[in-house]
């Protein structure tokens, strides 16, 4: 029976490479896979899922307005694709996650979604919080702060380093925007960002 599974974490805990390991055990195995990622995050070109260890694999793209059902997953499905794998799930919209819950209760297909839980101030992104309600299996990818504890924030830094505490939700950037931090260094990190900048 398919399920529609939510796999979160911070940032640098691998999901990117756990999604191409993934795609690569279903063809090993003779199943054809769709990749979806967003049209947001461009960082490495339209339509690429890449690892920072450098691995990539071509994407079809998603966007918040897009039908999913329609446009991708039905297609999928007539083709006898084995799974839908979908990076970068923080920015998908409730629809298009409800699409995707669609695809596994109507055309029996399998969605592995990776993300984002929060945001850099501790806030669920749409995508997420649509997840998280809505998904079958909910499973947490790990990696650590500085002090060898969990990470479970991302912190965004500004071109200097310093800790940021405001701005957009959605700021595309990787290792030198953000870092994974354990709830307790976050919380100093942007309580010294909001200290300095009322000073």
């Amino acid at each position: 029976m398919a399920k529609l599974y939510w796999i979160w974490s911070t940032m640098g805990a691998g999901k990117s490479l756990n999604l191409i390991q993934t795609a690569f055990n279903y063809e090993e195995r003779g199943m054809q896979t769709l990749l979806l990622t967003s049209a947001i995050d461009d960082r490495h070109g339209k339509g690429k899922i890449t690892s920072r260890l450098g691995i990539s694999r071509d994407a079809e793209i998603f966007s918040p307005d897009k039908d999913l059902y329609s446009d991708h997953l039905v297609p999928a499905a007539q083709a006898g694709m084995g799974c839908v794998l979908v990076d970068e799930g923080q920015f998908l919209s409730r629809r298009n996650v409800e699409d995707l819950a669609r695809a596994v209760d109507t055309l029996n297909l399998p969605v592995m979604v990776w993300g984002l839980r929060t945001d850099f101030l501790g806030n669920l992104f749409e995508g997420s919080n649509a997840l998280f309600s809505l998904a079958d299996e909910l499973r947490e990818m790990r990696t650590l702060c500085h002090c060898g504890k969990k990470a479970t924030m991302v912190l965004r830094r500004d071109a200097n380093g310093n800790a940021v505490s405001e701005g957009p939700q959605v700021q595309i950037g990787g290792n030198d925007s953000y870092t994974p931090l354990c709830r307790k260094h976050w919380a100093q990190a942007i309580a010294q960002s909001r200290s300095s900048s009322i000073t």
